[in-house]
């Protein structure tokens, strides 16, 4: 069994080897070449989610596996039963592996005894997004090739943001220089990085990840307008304009175009927004392979494709 819960359980060399074998994914499209014997996987969304949700589907789908889609709303949940109750039925009605979404971050500890099939965290409160991570990696990897000394800048709401601790932990480890830059009462102390002025960070970035204001994990309203804090903290054409040559654009999603990213700069030639995307059921692909040992399998279908 292995869990996909942080990527700082991962080592670089685990973490390249999920990113390159995403990249042979990519290489190969949609030639069908795994069919693991129906592996059914089970996806468990506590949270509303989109592009998570659905690339891990459509990664899962596109491996030969069934999916199992589980709704918090019309399930057991609602009465009183315990995510670990919830995924210990899901592995005894035969599922091998589970992706998790919930709003309760290290929600996963108390699935570390008794659940003996593999769960892949696909974001845990304001706490860890791996695969997001991951697919962010892969953009950056795809336009620049090395991470060492590339500037990366991540803007935004840094205390709520599981991006911003997932992405922020891996690009320092990876051996880029990381800038920060938020409100003053959205800062994080305990990321790595450089706290400097969102001007500043914009103007340095080889790659600038833009974040989503986390309402719905805030104690209390924001004390500025989504216009002002737009105007204060978002990438607007003008920051943008002084941006370096060669320097791009990413997003997590969803987008609030007008507050974090100005409409005009999500499909900008910056802007690897839907790249992101594209990439993200790639690296679902690789890490589920990853999580399931089902490398060997996948290899040996290759060879049966490259035949087609």
């Amino acid at each position: 069994m292995t869990n996909l819960l942080s990527l700082n359980d991962l080592s670089v060399d685990e973490i390249n080897g999920i990113l390159n074998r995403a990249e042979q994914i990519l290489e190969m499209k949609d030639q069908g070449w795994f069919d693991p014997n129906r592996t059914l996987v089970a996806n468990l969304f506590f949270e509303p989610s989109t592009r998570t949700r659905f690339s891990f589907e459509t990664a899962e789908k596109r491996l030969g596996f069934q999916v199992l889609n589980f709704s918090s709303k019309t399930s057991s949940t609602q009465k009183g039963e315990s995510l670990y109750d919830t995924v210990r039925t899901m592995q005894a009605i035969g599922a091998r592996a589970v992706v998790i979404r919930h709003q309760r971050e290290g929600y996963y500890r108390e699935l570390m005894h008794g659940i003996d099939i593999p769960v892949l965290n696909a974001g845990d409160g304001a706490g860890d997004h791996p695969t997001q991570a991951l697919l962010d990696l892969l953009t950056i990897q795809q336009e620049f090739l090395l991470f060492k000394g590339l500037t990366v800048a991540i803007i935004g709401d840094l205390r709520y943001s599981r991006v911003a601790r997932s992405d922020a932990d891996v690009l320092s480890r990876l051996g880029c220089r990381v800038l920060l830059s938020s409100p003053e009462e959205w800062k994080n102390d305990s990321l790595p990085g450089e706290h400097v002025p969102v001007d500043e960070a914009v103007r340095a970035a080889d790659a600038v990840i833009m974040l989503r204001i986390q309402h719905e994990r805030h104690e209390q309203a924001m004390r500025m307008t989504t216009e002002d804090y737009h105007r204060r903290y978002g990438l607007t054409r003008e920051r943008a304009s002084v941006m370096k040559p060669g320097s791009i654009i990413m997003h997590p999603g969803p987008v609030n175009r007008g507050v974090e990213l100005d409409s005009d700069l999500v499909e900008s030639d910056r802007s690897r927004y839907f790249k992101q995307i594209s990439n993200g059921v790639a690296v679902r692909m690789a890490s589920l392979e990853w999580a399931l040992h089902t490398e060997k399998e996948a290899k040996k279908n290759e060879r049966v494709a490259e035949k087609w």
